[in-house]
């Protein structure tokens, strides 16, 4: 275990001389609204480390330069959640990259395979699962726990090398690139409170109404952040909801809604919405958010839709691709409804040239869906 910035200099410094090193993070998030970084596994083909972020004393600087070396590849399995660490604790986004998640999902291995699945089936080999939960803020961590935690990075090597061969080997190592790129997009992992509104599931349709959620919502994002605690703790969805509809324009009206602790209204929070809400209601007219507007699809849209389901299942099975990263049920929706002007993954880049093209040609009648014996097929008219 690394605990000294000396160490973890001469650590990193070694693990920039590989092509490739693969990293996987620790962490809790619990009770905080920044996860809580408490261990750092890496390998390279020759080297492997396990690093105390927690460690008194110790300068993660090494580590965040090696992130952000352009010479090393960082391989990573479902990298979001680490990749949001890096950002958070150290500023800047790892380059390049590589998510064995994502690759496997290229090469058919199912939606969001696991790690564990990825190893037996890429491996043969069967992961110790029992040290899963292990609270990772407590010292000292034992030696089974550290051989589980060192297990995330040294399997991934190997996995990396199939993954990548695989890839080479069907000509899509461009369609893995597409995604990093997402992965890579600062706006990833830096959404501003102001936009915070939009992770709410859209029930309200008013333009009042939206006004005041987007301004709660802001006000909640801000003080989460700054007290580092999870958003539910500052407010909870369905609070944020009730006092949308409902508009307490003071303390009184908000104490009288049904989410609302007992007393909570009179605290310097409670004020604070109360606040949020009148400045929401105080916008004029014209600036007023407004909802999307729902349009009636057209007529044989849903029946469109399901056939769409048929061939990208189809599809999927015979390039070996997850349907997952092809298209999702709302790219179908707005492909059946709006045929080539639809706004979706699915009519752009590769996924345009494996589904998105014969898809159109589905919906306009130049391509047919028929049984052959047990199985269906798509024909071209």
């Amino acid at each position: 275990m690394i605990e000294t910035t000396a160490d973890l200099e001469a650590a990193c410094k070694e693990l920039a001389k590989s092509e490739f090193i693969t990293i996987d993070t620790e962490f809790l998030r619990e009770t905080t609204f920044w996860p809580e970084l408490c261990l750092i596994q890496m390998a390279s083909p020759t080297t492997e480390v396990l690093v105390d972020p927690l460690a008194k004393g110790l300068d993660l600087t090494p580590f965040f330069e090696l992130m952000a070396n352009p010479a090393v590849l960082k391989v990573f399995h479902a990298a979001r959640q680490d990749i949001e660490i890096i950002y958070n604790r150290g500023g800047l986004i790892p380059h390049p990259i590589f998510d064995t998640q994502v690759a496997a999902m290229v090469c058919g291995f199912g939606d969001s395979v696991s790690y564990d699945q990825l190893v037996s089936r890429t491996k043969g080999v069967q992961i110790d699962k029992s040290s899963r939960f292990t609270d990772w803020s407590r010292r000292p961590l034992s030696e089974k726990q550290l051989d589980y935690a060192l297990a995330d990075v040294t399997h991934l090597r190997d996995v990396y090398l199939y993954l990548k061969a695989e890839l080479e080997r069907e000509g899509r190592s461009s369609w893995l690139r597409e995604e990093m790129d997402i992965l890579e997009a600062r706006e990833t992992y830096d959404m501003h409170p102001d936009d915070a509104w939009q992770r709410l599931k859209m029930r309200l349709r008013k333009p009042q109404e939206l006004a005041i959620l987007k301004y709660v919502a802001a006000w909640r994002e801000r003080e989460a952040r700054s007290r580092n605690v999870p958003r539910s703790r500052v407010l909870k969805d369905d609070a944020i909801y009730e006092i949308a509809q409902q508009q307490p324009k003071d303390a009184e009206a908000l104490g009288r809604l049904r989410t609302i602790p007992k007393g909570w209204e009179r605290s310097a929070t409670g004020g604070a919405v109360v606040e949020a809400v009148n400045a929401a209601l105080a916008l004029p007219k014209a600036e007023m958010p407004h909802a999307p507007r729902q349009t009636q699809p057209p007529e044989g849209a849903a029946a469109a839709a399901e056939l769409l389901k048929v061939l990208l299942k189809l599809i999927s099975e015979k390039h070996g691709v997850a349907p997952k990263v092809i298209a999702n049920s709302e790219d179908l929706d707005k492909i059946a409804a709006e045929g080539e002007n639809a706004e979706v993954a699915a009519l752009h880049g590769w996924r345009r040239e494996l589904f998105g093209e014969p898809a159109l040609q589905l919906i306009h009648g130049q391509v047919a869906l028929r049984f052959v014996g047990k199985r269906v097929e798509a024909v071209a008219l």
